[in-house]
Order: C-alpha cells, then sequence, then structure tokens
C-alpha cells in the first residue's frame, strides 16, 4: 500500500474534496450534495474517516451515531437526529475515487470507522449497500438483514449490520 496515505477525520474545509469524491462515486440522485456535507460536518465532524494521498482525497467513510436500530432515509439529510452517545454508528457512504478503487481504501477508512466504533463501545455499525457489495460488507463481518426500508435515491438497498 502507497505509504503516503494519511487518515484524518474531516473539517470544514475539507468540504470541497468531500462533495467532488461523492460527486464521483455516487449519481446525482443518490450522492450527498455541498449542503448535506456542510451539515453533517457542523454536527459530526469525527464521525468522517478520510483517507489522503498526499493531499489529494482518494476515499472516505462517514455517518452519524444514533440509538435507532435501523438506518433511515431521513438521516441522511437531518443532521440533527445524531446523538453523540448512540449505539449504533450508522455508515451513509463509503466512498472511493474511480480510478483508486481496487487498492484497499474505502477497506483502510472502513476499518478506521469500525475500530473507532469498537472503542467508543458502540454495539456496531449498520450500513445500507446495494446488491453486488453485499459479498464485499460481509468480509469485515457484516451481515445482511435483508432489503432495507430505506428507498435513498430510489434505488433498492440491503441493511447490513456488524455487532459486536
Amino acid at each position: 500500500m502507497n505509504q503516503h496515505l494519511t487518515l484524518s477525520h474531516a473539517a470544514m474545509a475539507d468540504l470541497p474534496a468531500l462533495t467532488a469524491v461523492e460527486a464521483a462515486c455516487f449519481p446525482p440522485a443518490e450522492a450527498a450534495t455541498r449542503e448535506d456535507f456542510a451539515k453533517r460536518l457542523a454536527v459530526y465532524p469525527d464521525h468522517f474517516w478520510l483517507l489522503w494521498e498526499g493531499e489529494r482525497l482518494v476515499s472516505f467513510v462517514n455517518g452519524m451515531t444514533t440509538d435507532e436500530p435501523d438506518l433511515r432515509d431521513e438521516m441522511y439529510q437531518n443532521a440533527a437526529l445524531h446523538q453523540p452517545d448512540g449505539a449504533w454508528q450508522m455508515i451513509f457512504g463509503v466512498n472511493t475515487l474511480p480510478d483508486c478503487r481496487r487498492k484497499g481504501y474505502a477497506a483502510r477508512a472502513l476499518q478506521a470507522a469500525i475500530d473507532d466504533a469498537r472503542a467508543a463501545g458502540r454495539k456496531g455499525l449498520v450500513l445500507t449497500c446495494k446488491d453486488h457489495m453485499v459479498h464485499y460488507y460481509a468480509k469485515f463481518g457484516f451481515v445482511e438483514e435483508g432489503v432495507s426500508g430505506s428507498t435513498h435515491g430510489g434505488a433498492a438497498w440491503h441493511q447490513m449490520r456488524l455487532t459486536f
């Protein structure tokens, strides 16, 4: 793996880079907007795990914490639903620039989120993904719970949970 990789939490100054990577990873109907990220960064910047290759953001994971056991669509837009001591770390996105995929970057950022959730004493993590990604998250110990109630971006999602 590239020795020039660094992992950090986010700051408002990272907003342009986050927005650009998100737009490269998701179709417009599913991508978080600049405004969505600004609201999230204002409330829970430590729940962003950013992987940098030098000065270039190449991958990141983000989400909020809550006592609610299931990821709901409203959570994507309403940063006020974040509960700092929440039992569950929700994951809204695992993003890696298309030209940086298959290098272990997403795995490194996701593992940092898992490690931080475990260290914080949370029950685990919850995410939703499309059918073709279920096997990827299973490698980290996430268990597929069926089709999610989420209709985010008009897509079908599978809810997956990693319980400690």
